[in-house]
């Protein structure tokens, strides 16, 4: 079961392999545009690069991470603007590497997705809404999906899962927690994205594109 820092670092790897840049090449063409926006660096490299939004999107935060050019411990030039930085802010810092798995794999599905933040939340989009990545003051993220005709489950459920509709104890009904979605998992900090959740997000994937 791979943890939250293996699932961002294998999305690194295989960025830099598709697309034939090294992180510190992304971070010398982010700094030599100037920008300091998330949204506008996404942009940038959508649209001068050909990265589609998920690799544009993880480009940018890594190079936010990374020391900017003369100021040795700070920021880079997307420290600013960054979604998730804003929602995992103060007493949810804890959450942030959960909250950045959960992005990876959400991106991970295909070139087609899409983060739109929304208030409180980020949404995951494919075309239209199938997942949503909710930090929440109670210590973990609330994992909102829409997932058609898909039972929930207990705790005490002993039903098996199938490939074509994956169920376990944490698939909760979103019923008393946001309308727009079928099903919630909640995961608290720490926790490591299973194949369950994977499972889950794939499917909720391929539901949108019907």
């Amino acid at each position: 079961m791979a943890t939250a820092e293996e699932g961002i670092a294998t999305q690194i790897r295989n960025i830099e392999a598709r697309y034939g840049k090294t992180m510190a090449q992304w971070s010398a063409i982010v700094a030599a545009s100037g920008l300091t926006r998330h949204q506008d660096v996404v942009g940038l490299l959508k649209a001068e690069h050909g990265l589609p939004h998920g690799a544009a999107h993880r480009v940018s935060l890594t190079v936010r991470q990374q020391p900017g050019p003369g100021q040795p411990g700070q920021p880079g030039p997307a420290a600013t603007g960054d979604p998730v930085s804003a929602l995992c802010a103060g007493r949810k810092a804890s959450l942030r590497a959960v909250h950045e798995a959960l992005m990876a794999a959400g991106l991970s599905l295909g070139d087609d997705v899409e983060v739109a933040p929304r208030k409180g939340y980020l949404s995951l989009r494919r075309g239209r809404q199938f997942a949503m990545i909710q930090p929440s003051g109670a210590g973990r993220i609330d994992v909102g999906l829409i997932l058609p005709a898909t039972p929930a489950t207990t705790a005490k459920s002993t039903a098996p899962p199938t490939p074509a509709t994956p169920t376990g104890p944490r698939l909760e009904s979103a019923a008393g927690f946001n309308a727009l979605f079928t099903h919630r998992v909640r995961l608290p900090a720490g926790a490591d994205i299973d194949p369950s959740l994977t499972g889950w997000l794939q499917l909720a994937y391929q539901h949108a594109a019907r």
